[in-house]
């Protein structure tokens, strides 16, 4: 028997054993968006590129399965209904949180968890009412009500919350609501920012982005943005308040929320960035899981596939992944650049352009653009931004210019990577688990059964 196969028995030893015990510290981390496709063009880059010989974290958990993500109301789910699924083991209707599809409120695992005295933490890289953090603590018929939303956060006993930004602020009119008083009045505090996390003093807070910086995500991994919160910021956050708070046991969820807007862009490079970045959050979990391996379980999956996404031969002369290294911006912030130009009263040039795209993407110094391909590039350049006479791609996060379309489709050529949508897909994620009744995630599942399958661990002792 070769030494991997020996380590990976051990390690599937020690989850058997570990079963037997009831997890004291559970971590449920979900990728929004996450399918296999995402996970294995990350693992493929890791490997290939990086040149590691360790797997990513997820891919190191001994026990493996698959899960269906279909709604009550549709084949293909929202975030929504998934969130409410993986949080609650409800089914429910598209648009819905932590209500079944009869507008029945439904409750949280973490919720219960919190009643039998486990601190609580809620995470994500994107708006923290969005659709898969709010499902763990709200109950809305729909997602977009905000408001509602961040009122009931404001009034739950949960230790901790973070996320980009508030939304709900203000009124339809654009008048102030009295949420930020509901915040105060239910002793929450806010904070934000890396330079926030040491501010924290509270046994209750709420994380935000740094001020200034938009509410629905905290920024791309690939972006570089300097003085924002990454996600293993967050999660380091997040641990060491509810190590504080309640040292005995707790429940964190930490979402990879950015790994779907990516996704819903066909940005293959910073969806695979934001894996690699989810991966780093889920290596602080695992560390402490090799500090208590009889106490904790870990539980990895995703709400749902975005973008139908899968590693496919580069068009040749091309280097494949190892293009992604030449990728230092995002579509969203290559569309936005190309959007400020169109309103700009500079005189941009093509050659200006190609500056900027052998900088920032590659092209030209280290991805061959044929003649034909330029010419055709050119072309879209001056009808999209200099003519302004091209529609945009409109995705659920983002409408992209048609300049910004094209670079970004022949980016993904030459790294070796497809899309067969903007949307979801109705393919399996997977699973991944290690610890403490990790045996229970194994082979093909339902999303109703994974929070079912976390409380009978701690329930069925």
């Amino acid at each position: 028997m070769n030494l991997r196969k020996i380590f990976a028995a051990a390690a599937l030893c020690m989850a058997v054993c570990a079963s037997a015990q009831t997890p004291k510290y559970i971590f449920y981390y979900i990728g929004d968006g996450m399918g296999m496709g995402p996970v294995m063009a990350a693992e493929t880059y890791n490997r290939t590129v990086l040149e590691n010989d360790t797997p990513l974290t997820m891919l190191q958990f001994p026990v493996v399965g698959w899960c269906t993500t279909y709604s009550a109301s549709h084949i293909i789910t929202d975030s929504a209904a998934a969130g409410t699924a993986l949080s609650t083991g409800h089914k429910t209707s598209n648009g819905m949180l932590g209500m079944d599809a009869d507008t029945t409120v439904v409750y949280s695992l973490a919720k219960d968890l919190r009643e039998m005295g486990y601190g609580i933490g809620i995470a994500t890289s994107v708006n923290p009412g969005d659709a898969t953090p709010g499902a763990f603590y709200a109950h809305v018929p729909h997602r977009k009500m905000y408001y509602e939303i961040f009122s009931q956060m404001a009034e739950t006993d949960y230790q901790f919350f973070a996320g980009a930004g508030l939304a709900g602020t203000e009124d339809k009119d654009g008048k102030p609501t009295d949420l930020l008083q509901k915040f105060a009045d239910n002793k929450m505090q806010i904070v934000r920012g890396p330079e926030g996390i040491k501010e924290i003093n509270s046994d209750k807070v709420l994380l935000l982005n740094t001020e200034g910086t938009p509410n629905w995500n905290i920024g791309y991994t690939i972006d570089s943005i300097p003085g924002v919160l990454s996600l293993p910021q967050i999660t380091e956050a997040c641990l060491a308040q509810l190590q504080r708070t309640s040292p005995d046991r707790f429940f964190m969820m930490i979402e990879g929320g950015n790994i779907d807007h990516a996704l819903h862009a066909n940005d293959g490079g910073a969806a695979i960035k934001e894996v690699l970045n989810f991966d780093s959050a889920l290596a602080i979990a695992f560390d402490f899981y090799r500090q208590h391996p009889d106490e904790t379980l870990i539980v990895v999956t995703a709400d749902h596939d975005t973008g139908g996404m899968a590693i496919v031969h580069p068009k040749k002369p091309f280097g494949g992944l190892a293009n992604i290294d030449f990728q230092r911006v995002s579509k969203e912030n290559f569309s936005e650049y190309c959007k400020s130009l169109m309103k700009s009263r500079n005189v941009y040039t093509w050659d200006d352009m190609k500056e900027y795209l052998a900088e920032n993407l590659g092209f030209f110094t280290h991805i061959k653009v044929s003649a034909e391909q330029e010419e055709a590039l050119k072309g879209l350049f001056e009808e999209a931004i200099k003519l302004r006479n091209t529609p945009d791609q409109e995705t659920l996060y983002a409408n992209f210019n048609a300049f910004a379309v094209e670079v970004f489709r022949l980016f993904n050529d030459a790294a070796g990577l497809a899309f067969t949508t903007t949307s979801h897909s109705g393919n399996p994620v997977p699973v991944f688990a290690v610890g403490a009744g990790a045996e229970r995630f194994r082979a093909y599942n339902n999303n109703v059964n994974i929070p079912k399958a976390i409380m009978e661990t701690v329930e069925n002792k």
